[in-house]
């Protein structure tokens, strides 16, 4: 298990796991003032109130909420949006209403999911041809599948 610092604003939810397989932690939104109504086709970056130090190798994945997305229309923007370990500013999400109906997002509401991953960082080699493969250049559904 990785240990990442969180600092958080006051009276905030902490991200957590919802069942013990989850892959991501839900995050909520921080509106001290006021309530946000996203409109009908409107993007907007939404504040978590949360800021974290990840780990060199490890970077933070934002991505929607399978629920607000079926039954709202409610979607991260850039998704999957990535926090990379030397970023410390505030968690912020760009949410945009894809439905015909204007959105309340009120402080406490869960926003979208939160998955801590490892990846790798590369060297590349620069070289005239690459190597065959069954699919060489093939894309965009060439297989017919």
């Amino acid at each position: 298990m990785v240990t990442v610092k969180l600092k958080c604003n006051p009276n905030i939810s902490i991200p957590k796991y919802q069942t013990h397989g989850s892959a991501g932690m839900d995050l909520c939104a921080y509106l001290p003032e006021k309530s946000i109504i996203l409109k009908s086709g409107e993007f907007q970056r939404i504040k978590t109130g949360l800021f974290i130090q990840l780990p060199v190798g490890y970077e933070a994945q934002i991505r929607p909420r399978s629920g607000l997305a079926l039954n709202n229309g409610i979607t991260v923007l850039n998704s999957p949006g990535t926090i990379d370990s030397d970023y410390r500013g505030e968690i912020g999400v760009i949410l945009i209403n894809h439905s015909n109906i204007d959105f309340e997002i009120k402080s406490g509401d869960r926003i979208c999911q939160m998955v801590i991953s490892k990846y790798e960082t590369v060297n590349f080699e620069i070289v005239v041809d690459l190597d065959k493969s069954e699919r060489n250049s093939g894309g965009f559904g060439h297989t017919g599948k």
